[in-house]
C-alpha cells in the first residue's frame, strides 16, 4: 500500500476539456490499491459541461461555446483560461475519507486561499462552492466510482466572466460570479504558478497529504 500521505501533483496547462475528462475516467477504472493517489491542474478552453442530472433549460444560449454533457455531480457550469481547475483522483475508501467531507475540504481550501488576500471566502447551505458575498467564485462537482473520485473544483482566478450570463450557474437563475482579480488591488495579484502552490498547500494540509512527498509531474499526461 502506498503511502498515505503521497500525492503525485500533474499540472497540465491548457487542455480540451473532453480528453481530460476521459483520462480521468481511464485513470479511475485502471488505478489499483497501490496506485498513489493524483491531483491535475488544468485550464480549459471555453466550454460549458452538464453535471448527469443537469437540466439543459439552463443553458440559455451557448452561442458558439461547446455543451459537453458529463458525469460530475451537478449542474451547468463554464470553463475558459484564467480559471483554474483542480481534478482530486483519491482512493477515498483507503483514505477512509466521506464524500461530504472531501468536498469540505475542497471548499475549505479556497476559502483559505481567498483568506491569504483578505477576502472572506464561504459556504452555502444546499449550494456547493465558495462564495463572496453574494456571487460565486469557485464551482464545485465530483464523481465518485468504486470508492475513487474524480472531476473536482474550479477557481476563477482572472478570466472573461461573460460566459456565465449565458447560463443560469450551477443552475441558480441570475447568480452572480465574481473572480480573484476583481477583488484585489493589481499590485498584490499573483500569478498562477504562485496561486497554485497557495491552493496546494492548504489542500494538502487539510487532506493530511505531506508536502514534502509531493511529485510534481508538470507535463504528464493520462493518454
Amino acid at each position: 500500500m502506498p503511502d498515505l500521505q503521497t500525492l503525485q501533483v500533474c499540472d497540465l496547462g491548457l487542455r480540451d476539456y473532453l480528453p481530460v475528462w476521459h483520462a480521468m475516467q481511464k485513470f479511475n477504472q485502471q488505478r489499483t490499491d497501490t496506485t498513489p493517489d493524483e491531483l491535475w491542474i488544468v485550464e480549459h478552453p471555453p466550454v460549458f459541461t452538464l453535471g448527469l442530472n443537469g437540466d439543459p433549460a439552463h443553458i440559455h444560449a451557448a452561442g458558439n461555446i461547446p455543451v459537453i454533457n458529463t458525469d460530475r455531480g451537478g449542474q451547468v457550469t463554464y470553463h475558459g483560461p484564467g480559471q483554474l481547475v483542480f481534478y482530486p483522483l483519491l482512493d477515498l475508501a483507503r483514505r477512509k475519507l466521506g464524500v461530504k467531507q472531501l468536498v469540505s475540504q475542497l471548499e475549505q481550501s479556497i476559502i483559505d486561499c481567498l483568506q491569504d488576500y483578505g477576502i472572506g471566502g464561504e459556504r452555502r447551505d444546499g449550494a456547493p462552492g465558495v462564495y463572496v458575498a453574494a456571487a460565486k467564485i469557485a464551482a464545485l462537482g465530483l464523481r465518485i466510482r468504486h470508492g475513487r473520485s474524480y472531476h473536482g473544483v474550479s477557481f476563477n482566478i482572472d478570466m472573461d466572466l461573460s460566459p456565465f450570463s449565458q447560463i443560469n450557474p450551477c443552475g441558480y437563475e441570475n447568480l452572480a460570479v465574481t473572480q480573484l482579480a476583481a477583488l484585489v488591488p493589481p499590485d498584490t495579484f499573483v500569478p498562477g504558478a504562485q496561486l497554485k502552490q497557495q491552493w496546494l498547500a492548504h489542500f494538502c494540509r487539510h487532506l493530511g497529504y505531506n508536502p514534502h512527498t509531493i511529485t510534481l509531474l508538470p507535463n504528464r499526461f493520462h493518454e
